[in-house]
Order: C-alpha cells, then sequence, then structure tokens
C-alpha cells in the first residue's frame, strides 16, 4: 500500500451514542474507583508477631531476636544442618542461611501486635488501663530511639456486648497515650478481632472518625485490621459473603483480612487435633476472603501454629518443619503474610519467605525484562503477569530476600520501574507495554 496514502475507516455510529455510553456509565466508573483502588503499593509485613499487652518491654524485638539465633546456633548452627531439617535446595541453602541470620540480627520482627485480647484475658479494670497506658509509652519511645518494627500497635478486645466497653476504653487509651506522646506514629496497624457482623466493623470506622475529630487529625489518618474468626464473616444469615460487606463497612480504612486459625476451626467444630491453617475448612475461608479483597487494596494474613519449636532437638526440628511447610504453603496461595507466635519461629518464617523469593527471582526477572523490553520468549506474558511479577520482585526486596542490585542486574529494571508495572495506572507502562 502506498505509505502516502491514507485508509479509509469507516462508522456508523454518531458521537452523542459514545457521549451517552460514557453519561451512563459515570457512576459505575466512580463505584470501580471507590470500591476497587488497587493495592496501595507499601510495603506488606511478612508476618506479625502477637505479644501479651502484659509481657511487651521495650527490649521486645531485641530479646525476640536473640533466642531466634540462640534457637538457631543450638538445632542448626550452619546451612548444611538447616537445610537437612527443612529440605532446602542445596543450592539456595548458603545463601538463604546467610540471610536468615542477617535479618534475625538487623530487623527481626516486621510487624508487632501488643495484644490485649486471648493472649492477654480478662483483667481487672485499673490493670488493663496501666497497661494499655504503658504499651503507648514504650511504643512511643521504641519509635524515638529508632528500635520499632516498621508496623506496630494493638488487638483490641471485640465489638460484642461482655466486652466492647473494655475493647473501647483500651483503644482510647492506647491512642490518647500516643498522641500526647508525640503523635500517631508511620506504621500504626490496630487489630480488631472476633468480628462476626459489618455493623462491628462500621462501629469500628466511627469510633476512629470520633477520635481523629477530637484530636484534629485528617479523616480516615487511622486504619485497622479485620480479624476473620467467625463462621458469619464468611457465611452471613442471608447467604451473602459478609466479609465482602465488612470491607465495606470500614469506609475505606480496612487494611488487612486477618484469618483466625483456632477460633475459626472452633467455631465450624473441627476438634483440637486437626485445627490448621491447611485444613479444608480453612482453605474455604481465606479463598473467599482473597477473592472479596481483590483489587480493594486490603491485605490478606494467614494464621498461626501453635505448635512450638521447644524442647529436644528432635522436637524443635518437627515444629520447624511443619511451621516452613505452612509457610511456604500459605506462600505459593498469594498469602504473603502470617502470624508468628513464638521467636523459634522466626528462623523458619524467614527461610520460608526468603526461599520463596529466591526461587522464583531468576525466572520473574527474566520474563519481566523481556515483556518490558518486547523481547518475547517462551510465555506470552499479559499486563496482569507483569504485575504479578514485579509483586514477586518489590515482595522480596522489601523484606531483604533479594538486593536492589541483583534485582536490577537481572531484570535492567529499578525500583520505580518495577512500582509501575506493579501498581500500573490506566495507560501506564505496564497497560500499554505489548
Amino acid at each position: 500500500m502506498d505509505q502516502g496514502r491514507r485508509e479509509r475507516v469507516a462508522t456508523s455510529l454518531a458521537g452523542a451514542v459514545t457521549e451517552e455510553i460514557g453519561a451512563s456509565l459515570a457512576p459505575v466508573d466512580a463505584e470501580l474507583e471507590r470500591r476497587y483502588p488497587g493495592d496501595p503499593g507499601t510495603r506488606q509485613p511478612v508476618h506479625t508477631v502477637y505479644v501479651p499487652g502484659d509481657a511487651f518491654a521495650a527490649d521486645t524485638v531485641r530479646t525476640w531476636s536473640d533466642r531466634a539465633l540462640a534457637t538457631l546456633d543450638e538445632h542448626a548452627p550452619d546451612a548444611a544442618s538447616f537445610a537437612a531439617v527443612l529440605g532446602l535446595d542445596e543450592a539456595q541453602a548458603e545463601e538463604v542461611y546467610r540471610r536468615v541470620r542477617a535479618k534475625l540480627e538487623r530487623e527481626p520482627v516486621e510487624d508487632l501486635r501488643v495484644d490485649f485480647e486471648d493472649g492477654y484475658g480478662s483483667r481487672p479494670d485499673a490493670e488493663e488501663d496501666a497497661c494499655a497506658a504503658r504499651a503507648a509509652r514504650l511504643t512511643a519511645e521504641v519509635h524515638a530511639a529508632g528500635t520499632a518494627p516498621p508496623y506496630m500497635g494493638i488487638r483490641m478486645k471485640c465489638l460484642e456486648a461482655a466486652v466492647r466497653d473494655r475493647g473501647i476504653r483500651t483503644l482510647d487509651i492506647f491512642l490518647t497515650g500516643l498522641t500526647e506522646a508525640g503523635g500517631l506514629p508511620d506504621g500504626l496497624v490496630l487489630t480488631l478481632p472476633k468480628v462476626t457482623y459489618p455493623e462491628q466493623v462500621a462501629a469500628m470506622a466511627r469510633l476512629l472518625g470520633a477520635f481523629e475529630k477530637a484530636h484534629g487529625l485528617a479523616p480516615g489518618r487511622i486504619g485497622f485490621e479485620i480479624q476473620i474468626e467467625t463462621s458469619q464473616s464468611i457465611l452471613a444469615a442471608d447467604g451473602t459473603a459478609a466479609v465482602a460487606r465488612m470491607i465495606q463497612a470500614a469506609e475505606g480504612r480496612a487494611t488487612g483480612l486477618h484469618y483466625g486459625t483456632f477460633d475459626y476451626s472452633a467455631c465450624l467444630g473441627v476438634s483440637a487435633a486437626y485445627q490448621a491453617s491447611d485444613h479444608p475448612a480453612a482453605d474455604h475461608a481465606k479463598a473467599v476472603m482473597q477473592v472479596a479483597a481483590a483489587g480493594t487494596g486490603v491485605r490478606l494474613c494467614d494464621g498461626s501454629t501453635n505448635v512450638l519449636p521447644v524442647g529436644p532437638a528432635e522436637q524443635v526440628h518437627d515444629a520447624w518443619r511443619l511451621h516452613y511447610g505452612l509457610s511456604r504453603r500459605a506462600l505459593a496461595r498469594a498469602y504473603y503474610q502470617g502470624w508468628d507466635m513464638h521467636p523459634g519461629h522466626l528462623p523458619t518464617r524467614y527461610a520460608a519467605v526468603f526461599a520463596f523469593y529466591r526461587e522464583g527471582f531468576e525466572r520473574a526477572a527474566d520474563r519481566l525484562a523481556r515483556y518490558a523490553g518486547r523481547t518475547g520468549g517462551d510465555v506470552m506474558d499479559e499486563p496482569a503477569t507483569a504485575k504479578a511479577l514485579s509483586g514477586h520482585l518489590l515482595r522480596g526486596l522489601d523484606c531483604g530476600a533479594l538486593d536492589d542490585a541483583e534485582v536490577a542486574r537481572a531484570s535492567g529494571l529499578h525500583r520505580a520501574e518495577l512500582e509501575s508495572f506493579a501498581s500500573p495506572r490506566r495507560g501506564g507502562p505496564a497497560a500499554s507495554a505489548r
């Protein structure tokens, strides 16, 4: 065809039709933006550590580090012994072990929750008041000293009638104490447990709005996690997925959905010996949570194991293998965060996370490089896959499984470019690369 000749393009619809369609869908466009803003693009911790309110201290993170390293030194003092226990790939064992030790020394805890619920129990009001005030003071102190983990906060009692007033008072004392000590810190996280009805989530949002108004804070400054521990939070009485309505009831304040392994299992009548995060009932609940949260910006967190790595070597190794296996299983199912209940769980948490990201690193980097450069390859990737590939690399960077230099070398992309693929804007690089 003559390059100078323009091909005639014929259409049949008047411009007014397109305008009418656009106007009719404008409310849907706005609804999509409001309900499904996408991932916030911030760091997600790989775990949440729970410490009872009366046991929390300024040196808790350092204590967990020391105990985790001592357990590692005693039961797997080198890469070979650690790999033998967990079945780590020989090619990765040295690097994973080195990074696990470095992580335990540098940043052993990524997310800490001072617990005033099950881990704390019922106490006299004066005692819980004092513990809540102390938690606020110590939280402010570790932030000022630069020793706080990236994320930190409290789990209050739930909003059921029997403990509602107590939960609200503890929340108020903690937030007021932080505010008076210099303001709410970055990385503040609150957890609302045992949620059954969306109205409880809405009530929590109103509480936080009232606190913000009382202290002149920007509306929406304080978010919270919703803990999924009851069957009614998955399937409501009318047959709907209540967890989806809970996210909306939070009015933009929900930051995470945390699965409560043991409360949820017990709620369904699962006997104690079979209560675990890989039980079919757990898989069903988490699948519903995952679909409900998709696109909303609300992150998912798996539950915990109550099998602790304590006692003789054989018992510790068995507990490690269980925790490692459950953690790897969750990662493969896109649950990138889980609970850790004991310092001895930290070595296997980081071993699982680091092995997961390093095993998939080279392949993900190569596929993303080919996608970005439009050079093709043995897989025809879509923008959605590029988003997943870049997300894998970014999560690996955030936790310390990967380094900036090796990712840039393997993919040809720097962090800002990875972020543009991971959270594409309409018409942005990930959308237009193909």
